[in-house]
């Protein structure tokens, strides 16, 4: 199927920071439209040794939110230009543990957001958080 050529230009620009992991698969950490910046999905990766974050879910979201902190300062953004989020949580129960750390993050007028539980997660992460971010 051919494609229709836009009447306008489409600028698409790869977010990359050494500040938040390499992607462990062929993705972008994010992807910058117009204003617009889709990110991918952070895990608790620590970007300095390669290691996931272990130990509780705690520790594990303060990583996740560090790590898509680092995706929007790539491209000049922060916590406040995030509109939406998604949160994979491979169990449910940690839900007000991971509200409680997210809370701090996202405290003014925060995105909207869904979280569902998902059955497994990369690198057996027990959370998975992606945004989009506008400026």
């Amino acid at each position: 199927m051919a494609r229709k050529a836009h009447a306008e230009s489409v600028t698409r620009t790869v977010a990359k920071t050494p500040l938040a992991p390499a992607a462990i698969g062929p993705y972008s950490q994010g992807i910058l439209v117009g204003n617009t910046l889709y990110c991918s999905g952070q895990i608790a990766i620590d970007p300095r040794s390669g290691s996931m974050i272990t130990g509780n879910i705690v520790d594990e979201a303060e990583r996740v939110l560090e790590n898509l902190g680092a995706v929007l300062q790539a491209v000049g953004m922060d916590y406040e230009n995030v509109v939406r989020c998604t949160v994979y949580l491979i169990d449910i129960n940690a839900y007000a543990q991971v509200n409680e750390v997210y809370a701090r993050y996202f405290n003014e007028a925060p995105p909207a957001r869904e979280a569902v539980q998902v059955a497994a997660l990369p690198r057996n992460a027990h959370l998975e958080i992606s945004c989009i971010a506008v400026r």
